[in-house]
């Protein structure tokens, strides 16, 4: 059967291996004198089965022996026991001592033992050494069958071949060319030798080793040239002869095509109505023959909106866009050799680009001009770390005359900033971010965090330089300091349930002339992947009230035409996802947040369209009052290589509101038309979870 479960039939069997399981783990977990019984009730058909668990008390390490023959693995074990995962007084587990073998297994093979196998190492346990619940370890590391010592082996040479599998035929024979000790053989000599010989970490004369053998292959496959990396070993040389205990180490790998091209056409889901688009790339790798990689890619789409002038139309908005961009392998910065080499096993990257963007509407047409110099590096495989140092925009804006009276009209009378959007400008930058990543967030196997940092700062350089010849052109100028930290964590509770939740939280403070920051470094809250009570962007400021609805039968009681940029963030969601069956998910979830400023907007309650009450726009200590707090559920379709997701989002407080009037669960309506003493669920549909 595709559905439903297996009926689940008595079998006393079943029950006598289930006890024997519990007492297993319970003995493997330190708890020696388990004793597990069950008590088994029949009623007409049914059979009640009653575990009773009596785990005794448990054991803890004490005192550990070594009983190693070989003296010299002896003398290593020794040196490092303080990375022993053995520790006096910890309960004994039998994952510790598994974890341990491991562990002296892999320190081992990097220590030149390659035919060093956990097999090697066994665990003596005593519990009556001592007594009083008190286990003494012995570990015995015993020598290979008919020899006295475990073998060492060293690399006598290395051998790099570029093209593995390419087949010339006969017409070409591979050549061979020599570069800090490893022996490149090619047919066409087209890669960069000193970039290569940073990226592999198998040197002559050193001990064999596996991590070094590992990160190789990482490394390698890193610069995205090769389709395949593979390093093995024998013990024979180029001229055929035996080197005995010393190792030939070879690496072979295979070329990526130099050219590849891809377009990808599809449909954008967003808040207005499903709109078509195209994107083409094209990359070239080994541009200048020395890893680099080429990309030029371009993307046109357009989709149905709502006018921001009248929305009772519907009108096309088209976007087109088109980036080039070059990556090296390494930092274009003045390093020496060594550092260059030392700082190889990051990934060391840099990325320049220069893109443009153009946007149109019948409001406005818009485009952005771009240029900026990324550094990429990675620490170890969890962690990855990027600085922006050089990130210039210029923005041009031309605008309809009516929509331009209404965004004068915002920033006059209600302080929204969203006019600066529009403002020629120009963006400088530089931008620090972390992400780290330990277990591989999102997967279904076992709990796991995330968490991204970032750190920018706009307009330094006029700190230090006199910025008259950008100002005489008529572009606006941004001095800021910003920060964004976004924390996650999924705790799995089983197969078919996930907890999971998030914090994120920014930070932007302007120290310009003008006292605003670009309209892209601002923060805002509500959309399908913040709070989902709200449209997109709509929540906020503080608790200031949006417009009130020309039309509240059909709207509700607020006007939610126009976006609520803030200074700071604050925002946090809770999600509980169970799997319903085959393909589809549900999910129950809670989201909090708003967005304020560090200044007091001057509002000024004019018009009929205006609220009564007036509200605080500036973070203070009161802030955690002025959350705006929904609730609601969903359904996520996973089709493995793709998750569409759907939520409703229902308002439980709403600090837009008078205070005393916020709670607004019992007002929630999924239909309209909605009247001012109702609230209107807002549906939201997204691609992939919303974190």
């Amino acid at each position: 059967m595709q559905w439903g479960e297996q009926a689940a039939v008595f079998d006393s069997a079943n029950v006598e291996a289930t006890k024997e399981k519990m007492g297993d783990y319970l003995f493997n977990n330190g708890f020696f004198n388990n004793r597990i019984t069950s008590t088994i009730k029949e009623y007409k058909k049914r059979v009640n089965v009653t575990y009773h668990i009596n785990p005794g008390q448990a054991y803890f390490f004490d005192t550990i022996f070594y009983q190693i023959a070989d003296s010299s693995i002896r003398k290593i074990i020794m040196q490092t026991r303080h990375k022993s995962l053995i520790r006096k007084n910890e309960r004994y587990k039998q994952d510790i001592l598994n974890n341990e073998r491991e562990r002296i297994d892999l320190q081992l093979k990097d220590l030149g033992y390659f035919n060093f196998t956990r097999q090697y190492v066994e665990f003596a346990i005593d519990t009556a050494y001592r007594g009083q619940r008190q286990v003494a370890v012995r570990i015995d590391i015993a020598n290979p069958p008919r020899r006295n010592t475990h073998q060492i082996f060293r690399v006598d040479s290395v051998l790099f071949t570029t093209d593995a599998a390419v087949n010339t035929g006969d017409t070409l024979k591979r050549t061979s060319a020599e570069y800090n000790n490893i022996t490149f053989n090619y047919f066409k000599n087209q890669y960069n030798k000193k970039i290569l010989s940073r990226r592999v970490f198998i040197h002559k004369d050193s001990l064999y080793s596996r991590s070094a053998t590992f990160n190789s292959q990482r490394q390698l496959a890193n610069l995205d040239i090769f389709k395949f990396i593979n390093v093995n070993y024998d013990q024979v040389n180029a001229a055929g002869d035996s080197t005995n205990n010393k190792f030939v180490g070879h690496i072979f790998c295979s070329p990526l095509d130099r050219y590849s091209w891809s377009n990808e056409a599809g449909v954008t889901v967003t808040q207005g109505f499903p709109g078509p688009y195209f994107s083409t790339n094209f990359k070239m790798r080994n541009l200048f023959r020395g890893l680099e990689i080429l990309e030029l890619n371009g993307r046109y789409g357009f989709e149905g909106v709502a006018s921001v002038t009248d929305r009772a139309n519907i009108y096309t908005s088209t976007e087109a866009s088109a980036n080039g961009s070059i990556t090296f392998p390494q930092f274009l910065f003045p390093f020496g050799e060594k550092a260059a080499t030392r700082m190889a096993k990051y990934n060391p990257r840099t990325r320049l680009l220069a893109g443009f963007t153009f946007t149109e509407r019948p409001e406005y047409t818009r485009s952005i001009t771009t240029v900026s110099n990324t550094y990429t590096w990675q620490n170890k495989q969890t962690t990855q770390l990027s600085l922006t140092a050089i990130n210039l925009n210029v923005i041009r804006s031309r605008l309809d005359s009516t929509f331009n009276a209404l965004l004068t009209d915002l920033q006059n009378n209600q302080g929204n900033n969203l006019k600066n959007s529009f403002k020629p400008s120009f963006v400088s930058s530089m931008i620090f971010g972390i992400t780290w990543n330990p277990n591989n967030y999102g997967n279904t196997e076992k709990s796991s965090f995330f968490m991204r940092a970032q750190v920018e700062t706009g307009g330094t350089m006029f700190n230090f330089a006199e910025p008259g010849y950008i100002t005489r052109r008529g572009l606006e100028l941004y001095q800021y300091v910003r920060f964004n930290l976004d924390l996650r964590r999924s705790l799995v509770i089983n197969k078919n349930t996930v907890l999971a939740y998030r914090f994120n939280s920014g930070a932007g403070y302007a120290y310009s002339t003008n006292k605003v920051l670009p309209y892209e470094k601002y923060f805002f809250a509500g959309g399908s992947n913040s709070v989902r009570a709200w449209l997109p962007r709509r929540l906020g400021i503080g608790t200031v009230p949006p417009n009130l609805s020309d039309n509240p039968d059909a709207d509700g009681l607020f006007d939610y035409s126009f976006e609520k940029p803030g200074e700071v963030l604050l925002e946090g969601s809770i999600e509980l996802r169970k799997k319903l069956v085959a393909f589809l998910s549900g999910a129950l979830f809670v989201d909090a947040g708003n967005v304020w400023s560090f200044r007091q907007l001057q509002l000024i309650n004019e018009g009929s369209n205006v609220a009564d009450w007036n509200g605080s726009s500036r973070i203070d200590g009161n802030f955690y009052k002025q959350l705006g707090v929904g609730t609601g559920f969903g359904f996520r379709f996973d089709f493995t290589f793709l998750v569409l997701r759907l939520d409703m989002g229902i308002k439980v407080l709403d600090p837009g509101r008078k205070e005393g009037d916020r709670f607004v669960l019992n007002k929630m309506k999924f239909f309209g038309p909605f009247g001012v003493d109702r609230e209107p669920v807002i549906f939201n549909i997204g691609i992939g979870y919303p974190f």
